[in-house]
């Protein structure tokens, strides 16, 4: 049997030869990780051509690295014209050209023909005959009956009475089980000029029908975000009984002159502005929001707010002709959603 000797030596230089092998690997890893670097960096260097989307590439993580990175490259060029512009109009100091107004959802709207012209005759001589004519022309006071649906829970309940507290003249009754067309003719005999039910679901208000006395219009709401003086972060003391003063904004249709004047007719023509409350109804979108704030002069050019609650925003669902009557009653009009909300840039308020 033979026996072969091997040197110490050669196992070092084969230990070593194993590291150098090692060490080449790394560095031909370490080249290939950067080639693999400066291939990506040339490839999102070339231009797409106009026709290629993103959404082709099929690997996901090549797809969402590529959007993000075609991403930052449109925020970069945007910054870029922004500061040139701006330079541009520093530099032209008073003869800078006026600044592009952003497109809005708003300013896009489709234009609609029913749009109310204050100078319009036939405006002036509808708002002179119509149902609230006798408010405005100074010969009845609004007085309101604000009740629930029936067995109304804590919530609805508290947010009647807060209701109350808002709208000057208001009295708040409790249903009792008794239907509309009966409480219709017992609020004209008693000189009340309003009806107003607040409806509720799974204990949360979610309706409103508002009835002009004696003769209409009927406006059913949807009412949503509703917050109470206590769910409220900030706000102000208890409201006075000081009659507000009413901002009703962007009515602009026939149909938003009609709401609009159907609100304002909830509150006295005169108000107090010794106690500096203000009722808003903004419509945006055909959402009203509603907010009541109280105000303050700090100085000449300085007012500070401070909202008193409570707040919800109201949606149009029918307008009808007349006192309240589901079954037999004339619908001027009636929201119809698939119809009407086709188009986002057309409002019907």
């Amino acid at each position: 049997m033979d026996i072969t000797e091997v040197s110490t030596s050669q196992d070092g230089k084969g230990k070593k030869g194993k590291k150098a092998k090692k060490k080449s690997a790394e560095v031909d890893g370490e080249g290939s990780a950067g080639e693999e670097k400066k291939m990506v960096k040339s490839e999102l260097a070339v231009a797409f051509p106009p026709a290629f989307s993103v959404s082709e590439i099929k690997n996901k993580q090549r797809r969402h690295f590529m959007f993000m990175k075609l991403k930052q490259e449109k925020r970069k060029q945007k910054m870029q014209l922004r500061k040139k512009r701006r330079k541009e109009r520093e530099a032209l100091g008073d003869k800078a050209p006026p600044k592009e107004v952003p497109k809005t959802i708003e300013n896009q709207r489709v234009y609609d023909e029913t749009t109310v012209d204050p100078e319009d005759e036939e405006i002036a001589f509808d708002e002179g005959t119509d149902e609230f004519s006798a408010y405005f022309n100074g010969l009845t006071n609004p007085k309101v009956l604000i009740t629930t649906s029936d067995r109304p829970r804590g919530r609805t309940v508290r947010f009647c009475e807060q209701l109350a507290t808002v709208i000057p003249n208001a009295h708040v009754y409790y249903r009792r089980g008794l239907a509309l067309k009966r409480i219709i003719p017992q609020c004209v005999a008693r000189n009340f000029t309003y009806l107003m039910v607040i409806n509720e679901d799974r204990q949360v208000p979610n309706g409103m029908v508002l009835c002009h006395l004696p003769d209409g219009p009927t406006a059913h709401f949807k009412v949503s975000s509703v917050r109470l003086r206590k769910e409220m972060k900030r706000r102000g003391k208890n409201p006075t009984e000081h009659f507000p003063e009413v901002i009703l904004n962007n009515f602009t249709t026939r149909l938003g002159h009609t709401i609009g004047r159907l609100f304002a007719a909830l509150f006295p023509q005169e108000p107090h502005f010794v106690g500096r409350q203000v009722a808003t109804f903004h419509n945006q979108r055909d959402f009203i929001f509603f907010r009541f704030h109280r105000y303050i002069f700090k100085n000449e050019k300085k007012v500070g707010i401070q909202e008193l609650g409570p707040r919800f925003t109201l949606k149009l669902r029918s307008l009808q002709k007349g006192t309240f009557d589901s079954k037999y009653g004339e619908y001027e009009w009636v929201m119809k959603r698939h119809e009407m909300e086709a188009c986002r840039r057309k409002f019907q308020l």
